[in-house]
């Protein structure tokens, strides 16, 4: 193969998987990021990392971007003699901020991007299919190469029903007593197969749209969340959730006036809080004050959905409730100082006074929507000046290569690869 002299540089989103009743489906990418700079060296590996997860950069050849490199790699038809990563990470891990489909992610765009003919050899559709394979589900990739809000799904099989890995016919105990099998149960007994086809749909989210992040101060594995889920749920829960998906997804591009009612979860977020009491805590909080919140991905973290322009919450909200949370968070200094209209989030203040109550040290971020996805750009050949990721920020969305300021540097530096420029620019998809 050819190989690419200048280095690969891939930006990659934050994405908040499910947003409530779109389980295993729905993606939302936002404006977090990772960058991953890759060159082809004539020996060896040499790994550094900066920002959230430093300590990885030890992990060698089992570090989740060499491990997507390689098997991008494979599916192109041969392997580098020698590798130099640099990861700069923004996006905290373990939180459900979807920190590992953007490390697959970066490291199969930079594979194909270090190939002269990447693109012809590893096409969008199979760099969206190893990404599934790699990952084990679709919705943080398809958000994470697409941007903006993503629905994914694996087809049906021709001539027969879905592919669910699970035998959804009458035959299913409890099938008759108005029980079903939760779409994506087979996950919980085991990743489905490798190579199956998986497609997505990517939709503009309306401008109007705001998010705020309740990151939460410690990480839980997806295995762990997913344990937690039964094999199956009430008919009844299964065609409520049902409505509510596709009330989302016009909440989302075409009505937002419906987007708390849209936002409720009838498959997941119930069964998963005794195993994270403090983000359903949180959730139950945020939702009686009418905040349109949810379980970010798998947990712990907690997504807030809002509108420009428009008080938190349904007309059913408690009189006057928010109202006063509002004003209470408004009158205090941290919150206002230098950030005129709590940064154009009218919901932030409300939702970072609510976070406050629990005694839990979230922290409370509002971010945009990424619209881009994936890209791979320019690389400079500096060490980055780092992206750690630092709680209360106003998450200006930067330009490709360019890093918020104050975050930690102190990576496992490596002997670095000479660089070269680069003009290629590529999409995800």
């Amino acid at each position: 193969m050819n190989w690419a002299r200048s280095p690969a540089v891939v930006r990659a989103p934050a994405t908040s998987a499910n947003l409530g009743p779109g389980f295993d489906a729905f993606g939302l990418a936002l404006g977090l990021y990772d960058q991953v700079e890759a060159s082809v060296t004539g020996r060896g590996l040499a790994v550094e990392v900066y920002g959230e997860g430093e300590e990885t950069a030890a992990a060698g050849e089992r570090h989740l971007v060499v491990r997507a490199m390689r098997a991008a790699f494979d599916a192109m038809g041969g392997q580098p003699a020698g590798l130099v990563l640099r990861c700069t990470n923004g996006i905290p891990h373990g939180r459900g901020l979807g920190s590992s489909a953007a490390a697959v992610v970066s490291g199969i765009l930079a594979a194909r991007a270090l190939v002269a003919d990447g693109a012809d050899r590893l096409p969008g559709t199979e760099v969206l299919r190893l990404a599934v394979d790699l990952e084990g589900h679709p919705d943080n990739v398809a958000a994470c190469l697409a941007g903006g809000l993503t629905v994914a799904w694996h087809p049906a099989v021709a001539g027969g029903c879905a592919d669910s890995g699970a035998d959804v016919a009458p035959g299913v105990p409890g099938a008759g007593s108005g029980a079903v099998v939760v779409p994506g149960a087979d996950v919980i007994r085991g990743e489905p197969p490798a190579g199956r086809p998986v497609r997505l749909l990517r939709f503009d989210v309306l401008a109007a749209i705001t998010a705020v992040a309740c990151v939460a101060p410690g990480a839980m594995a997806t295995h762990e969340a997913r344990a937690a889920l039964p094999a199956s749920v009430p008919h009844a829960d299964a065609a409520a959730n049902a409505a509510r998906s596709a009330l989302l997804l016009a909440a989302l591009t075409g009505d937002p006036s419906v987007l708390f009612d849209a936002t409720e979860d009838y498959l997941h977020q119930r069964y998963r809080a005794a195993a994270m009491p403090a983000t359903a805590d949180l959730l139950a909080r945020l939702r009686r004050a009418g905040v349109a919140a949810v379980v970010s991905g798998a947990g712990p973290s907690v997504l807030a959905l809002g509108v420009a322009g428009a008080p938190p919450g349904p007309a059913a909200a408690p009189p006057g409730l928010a109202e006063s949370r509002r004003g209470l968070a408004d009158d205090r200094g941290d919150l206002a100082a230098g950030r005129p209209g709590a940064d154009g989030q009218p919901g932030l203040a409300l939702v970072d006074s609510i976070a406050r109550e629990t005694g839990i040290a979230w922290h409370v971020t509002p971010l945009k929507v990424d619209r881009q996805g994936a890209t791979v750009h320019a690389g400079t050949g500096r060490p980055p000046p780092g992206t750690a990721w630092q709680g209360r920020s106003t998450n200006q969305d930067p330009e490709p290569g360019v890093h918020p300021a104050g975050g930690s540097t102190q990576g496992r530096a490596t002997d670095p690869a000479t660089h070269g420029p680069q003009s290629r620019e590529c999409r995800g998809l």
